[in-house]
Formats: structure tokens, C-alpha cells, sequence
């Protein structure tokens, strides 16, 4: 089994991270008791940029969770599309030769699903197997890798895709003046990518996967995720969230290297989703490694902020295209979110 491509999507409206947080300090400056706490914040976040769906101006517009829904699948659509066909066409694969495809997002919902809508927009095989993922949220990047290996192993002269769309500024919500909420505004935003996984009976010149883990922490399910409204989405991001990485991050991947003859020294490239500033810290302090280490997840986050589960997809694409690691070294992909758990894969280049 083998990543045989990732390729990313974005939408054509890039801001300044200083635009963006001016933006928001102007909407909100007389319903928070101190604005001038959003700078405080964005200097925390680390963040030079991000992508929107929309001009800033159409979300002072954006009143209804029908309204941002309908938004969600136009756009959904056309980034899902446009990364997952620059990924077909990196692995050399035909859109009728995909056994599967997997779809991922926790920022929109729809019915038929993104996956069926895309199987007339590209020309999927009729038959093609389709599997909509909601609610694993930032962990569905490598849960949704996990995955699609399961799919291969059972049938190893198939190809399946796992297509990651999320639009996190269309979850704005404008009357939420939580902490939680004034971090999510500041630090996620919008894009796709897309990554195709072959059977062991095709060729590919990725990296092998080599084994998958998944470690679900028990009673954590207020950690993170959604509180769902009549207005849609309203963030759930406890304080905890570094602590739970901290607590949790180092003993599964020991354990997980274990299992598959390896330990940490072993590991030549470490690509790990965003999360955000405290939790890459904390991610470096679990696995007692360095930023250095982490360096193409802390550019992602520089470059475009966090965006729940299609960022663990950037950081490989980066590794894969910018920083690839020599034939035969390992690799851990990994990511954690809503559950609260964490998704481990163990990869060969």
C-alpha cells in the first residue's frame, strides 16, 4: 500500500493576517469589553495569512446556517474537485479507475453527499464506493488515510481517494464572544487536498504504508468538537487540548513503533498535523523532538493557519514535493481531534 500523490486546492481570496483581525476587531469592537485582545491573540497564533471562500465583506452578510450551508457545497465542490483531479493526475490514474473515495469535512453537510456529487462532475465509475466521514474533525486527515489503506489491503489492485474539504470561516459564528470562538476566528481557515492510496498489486512510487493506529481517550468528548445550533456550528476548544496531546502523544507513538519493531530514534521526518501553536509545542514536547523537527507543519500554519483535517494533508504534501526523506527512512503521520483521540500512520519512503 502506497500514498501515490496529495495535491492541494485553495480559494482565490488570500488575506493578511492583519487584515483578517482588524476586520474582526472592527465587527466586534462594541460587543467585547477590550478589543484590542484579538491583537494579543493573533500574536500567539503565528499565522501570516489565510484563505477565504468569500470577499471579508460577504460575511458581515452571512446570518443563517442555511445561508453558509449553500455556501459550503458550491465551493466544497469546485475546491474538492479541483484537488482531487490535480491528484488523480499525479498517481496516473484515470477518474473511472478509483475503487473508493472517501470524503471528509466537519465544516458543512450535504445529501447525496460531496462524493456522489462529484461522481457525474468527473466522471467517477458508477460503481466506484463511496464512504462520507463527519465528525472526526481535525483527525480525519489521517483517520481518512487509515482508511482508505483498510479499503487496498482488502483489495490490492484498486486505487481509493480520500478528499479533504474544509471551509472553516463559513462556521463564524458573530454573536459567540468566547475565548474558544476568538481563537477559531484567528486561527482556521479554508482549502482541500486530496491523496490517492494504492493496493500493493499497483505500482507507486510514494511512500509505503506501513501500518495504521487509532487511540481513543475515554470520557473526553468535551475536549473538542461542535455545539450544534439553530446558527450552525459553534466551536468547542477546551484549554485542555495541549495537556491531552502532552499526556497522550509520546506513549501511543512508543507503543505504536513497538508494535511495528521501531522506537523514536528510528523516525527521520515527523508529519504532524497543525493544530495550532500550543499544540505543535506540546506535540514537540510529547515526542521530544525539535521545532526543526515539526518545521513543515509550523510553516503551514504560518502560511494558511489551520484547517482541521485537510492540514495534515498540506504538511505531507510539503514533505512529499519540498523535504522528502531518503528511500527507506520512516516517517509518522499524525493527527488528533474531536473524541478526543489521535490517528497514527507509519510510513517507508
Amino acid at each position: 500500500m502506497r500514498i501515490a500523490s496529495v495535491a492541494s486546492a485553495f480559494p482565490e481570496y488570500y488575506y493578511k493576517q492583519e487584515i483578517l483581525t482588524e476586520a474582526l476587531k472592527n465587527d466586534w469592537r462594541h460587543r467585547l469589553s477590550n478589543p484590542d485582545i484579538l491583537d494579543r491573540l493573533d500574536e500567539s497564533m503565528q499565522v501570516e495569512g489565510r484563505y477565504l471562500v468569500e470577499p471579508i465583506d460577504y460575511y458581515e452578510s452571512l446570518t443563517t446556517w442555511g445561508q453558509a450551508n449553500n455556501t459550503w457545497i458550491a465551493h466544497a465542490l469546485e475546491l474538492g474537485e479541483e484537488s482531487l483531479c490535480k491528484a488523480l493526475h499525479k498517481a496516473g490514474i484515470g477518474p473511472k479507475d478509483l475503487g473508493a473515495i472517501f470524503v471528509t469535512s466537519v465544516t458543512g453537510i450535504a445529501a447525496p453527499s460531496l462524493d456522489a456529487r462529484l461522481v457525474n462532475r468527473m466522471g467517477l465509475s458508477p460503481n466506484i464506493k463511496r464512504i462520507p466521514i463527519f465528525g472526526l474533525g481535525c483527525v480525519a486527515g489521517a483517520a481518512g488515510i487509515s482508511r482508505a489503506a483498510d479499503y487496498v489491503k482488502a483489495y490490492p489492485d484498486q486505487a481509493a481517494a480520500l478528499l479533504s474539504v474544509e471551509l472553516c470561516s463559513l462556521t463564524l459564528q458573530r454573536d459567540d464572544l468566547s475565548m474558544a470562538h476568538l481563537i477559531s476566528a484567528l486561527l482556521f481557515g479554508d482549502g482541500a487536498a486530496a491523496t490517492i492510496v494504492t493496493g500493493s498489486n499497483r505500482k507507486a512510487d510514494g511512500p509505503e504504508i506501513l501500518a495504521t493506529k487509532s487511540s481513543f481517550y475515554l470520557h473526553s468528548e468535551k475536549v473538542m468538537g461542535w455545539d450544534i445550533s439553530e446558527k450552525g456550528f459553534r466551536i468547542v476548544l477546551s484549554p485542555e487540548v495541549p495537556e491531552m496531546v502532552t499526556k497522550h502523544l509520546g506513549k501511543d507513538v512508543d507503543a505504536f513503533l513497538a508494535e511495528n519493531g521501531a522506537k523514536r530514534s528510528d523516525i527521520k521526518s515527523w508529519i504532524m498535523h497543525t493544530g495550532g501553536p500550543k499544540v505543535l509545542e506540546a506535540t514537540a514536547t510529547a515526542l521530544g523532538i525539535t521545532a526543526n523537527d515539526l518545521a513543515a507543519s509550523w510553516a503551514c500554519l504560518r502560511r494558511v493557519g489551520n484547517i482541521s483535517s485537510t492540514s495534515v494533508l498540506l504538511v505531507l504534501e510539503d514533505v512529499y514535493t519540498n523535504r522528502r526523506p531518503e528511500p527507506g527512512s520512516l516517517s509518522i503521520l499524525a493527527a488528533m481531534g474531536p473524541g478526543f483521540c489521535a490517528e497514527l500512520v507509519l510510513l517507508r519512503w
